[in-house]
């Protein structure tokens, strides 16, 4: 999700929002050949200045609809509505347990509605809509409902204090944690609608409001769920979506002198212009960023598991994946036997548009990403890594790439050290393990990990020594709404799910009363 792999990229834009060049085909919902506006106040409007954008098909290359281009002035437009909401709306009045049972019914909704959402999200971000429907909408689903429980679990302390100067007196102290206000909130296009799911539960949870900006290559699934949170009765105002381009509608919302705090998941390099469009007014910020994770096979691993886990670990969501495992250590005993495994199942993969039921792997999500890839893949072959699996495009149309698994991989290359951001994993033979560890945590990222052994003992001390925020044991790529998620280094600030995510959005009041 990170470098420029998150960066904005200008599709072709047009005053006219009602034409498209949707193909005839019945899996595509109505709803999508409609105009797509902007959310603000609980009204859907143009933007300000009247222009739109194309949102593709990255199967085809072909226009899906256009979108509204908001910019500064709905951004404007946006926050006021939001801090009116948080202010002096319904919203600040309301209790956390009809809060959450908002939440809860946003949760039912998505779940009614989960075929059509699986569809959108196949279609703007390429991924299989099978893959969709079994994993982004009902990771969705689950996290809303574990947000909605806790909007009444939110609770201060008490506690005795010892004021030296102050002999005899006594006092009642405690703190409260209340809503930190009005967040911007800008997510990244590899998982559209888990990525809004992440980042408004806990927003909502807590009582604050929100602008939320979603990608500009797949804004569909967050102008989809806009009408499914109008549709569960939230007040106006307390969720506006705007949809446009980074260096406008992004970095407006990033620098709002009426946004309190800026949540972000994207690449490393739009972090750190958040971070400095934050420190103006020394607003509030968490950051998802970029990795380059570490996928560590021991000698006593159980192959048969790890084999399909490290293939698992590059190839899910076609390499797209903040935690992907791109950097694929194996103890020089089973290197051979492991590399052909990964190669093996990534030459069987199924490559085509989404929508197909038999595709196992889609496109990237633009010609961008797509060029990007492919500038790594040449880069890293001229360096003298070589391909035993893909290394090149597929098919001439859409922006398809081949599985790809690479050997002869050094520290110091390009795909060795940058986040690609697509299906390619440089695989590394090792014989010692404290020389393998300082090799994983050698980089300037620390998002995730994994370890793969039948050694108890050396899981627990290997998992300790790693440096991310998620370390997987014989596993990979398992998320829960309960288990927070984030990264060490380069790799961001705070974590989202789980009760962590809460604290992103609250402040803590210290209350001292006299006796």
């Amino acid at each position: 999700m990170k470098a420029a792999s998150r960066t904005s990229v200008r599709s072709p834009r047009s005053k006219n929002t009602s034409s498209t060049s949707v193909p005839a085909q019945p899996e595509l919902p109505g709803w999508i050949r409609e105009p797509k506006h902007l959310l603000i106040n609980g009204k859907w409007v143009e933007a300000a200045s009247g222009e739109s954008f194309a949102t593709v098909d990255p199967a085809s290359g072909s226009t899906l609809c256009h979108v509204a281009a908001g910019a500064k002035e709905d951004i404007d437009q946006a926050v006021a509505a939001a801090r009116n909401a948080f202010e002096s709306g319904p919203w600040r009045s309301m209790t956390a347990s009809e809060r959450g049972r908002l939440i809860w019914r946003l949760a039912d909704l998505l779940e009614e509605h989960a075929d059509e959402f699986a569809t959108l999200e196949s279609l703007d971000n390429g991924k299989p809509r099978a893959v969709a429907r079994v994993a982004d909408v009902p990771l969705a689903v689950d996290l809303f409902r574990y947000m909605a429980g806790w909007a009444t679990k939110i609770h201060g302390s008490t506690f005795p204090i010892s004021v030296p100067y102050a002999p005899g007196a006594q006092f009642f102290s405690y703190t409260q944690r209340e809503p930190i206000g009005v967040v911007g909130q800008i997510i990244p296009w590899n998982f559209p609608l888990l990525m809004a799911a992440w980042k408004l539960g806990p927003a909502l949870a807590t009582g604050c409001t929100v602008v939320l900006k979603p990608a500009e290559q797949t804004p569909l699934s967050a102008l989809r769920l806009g009408e499914l949170i109008q549709q569960a009765g939230f007040p106006d105002g307390v969720v506006n979506i705007v949809t446009g381009f980074g260096e406008t509608a992004g970095a407006a919302l990033a620098g709002h002198p009426g946004i309190d705090k800026v949540a972000f998941t994207g690449s490393t390099e739009v972090g750190k212009l958040i971070v400095r469009a934050a420190s103006h007014d020394l607003k509030k910020v968490s950051l998802e960023l970029g990795g380059k994770s570490p996928n560590i096979v021991l000698a006593d691993a159980d192959l048969e598991t790890a084999i399909p886990g490290a293939a698992s670990a590059i190839f899910f969501n076609h390499g797209q994946c903040c935690c992907a495992g791109s950097r694929l250590y194996v103890h020089k005993k089973h290197f051979d036997q492991v590399v052909e495994g990964v190669a093996s199942a990534a030459r069987k993969i199924k490559v085509g548009p989404g929508l197909s039921p038999d595709t196992e792997m889609g496109p990237l999500v633009s010609e961008e990403q797509l060029n990007r890839v492919m500038g790594l893949l040449k880069s890293g072959q001229s360096e003298g890594a070589k391909p035993v699996a893909g290394g090149s495009r597929h098919g001439k149309a859409g922006y398809f790439v081949q599985p790809t698994v690479l050997v002869n991989t050094q520290p110091g290359m390009r795909v060795m050290e940058e986040e690609i951001f697509g299906p390619v994993v440089c695989a590394v033979p090792f014989t010692d393990e404290e020389e393998v560890i300082r090799s994983a945590n050698g980089n300037i990222y620390g998002l995730a990990a994994a370890v793969w052994t039948s050694n108890l003992s050396k899981a627990h001390r290997i998992a300790s020594a790693l440096r991310a925020g998620t370390v997987w044991v014989n596993c990979y790529n398992i998320f829960d709404a309960a288990l927070p998620f984030g990264g060490y280094k380069q790799s961001g600030w705070g974590r989202e799910m789980g009760a962590e995510a809460l604290e992103l959005y609250t402040e803590t009041k210290a209350v001292c009363v006299r006796l």
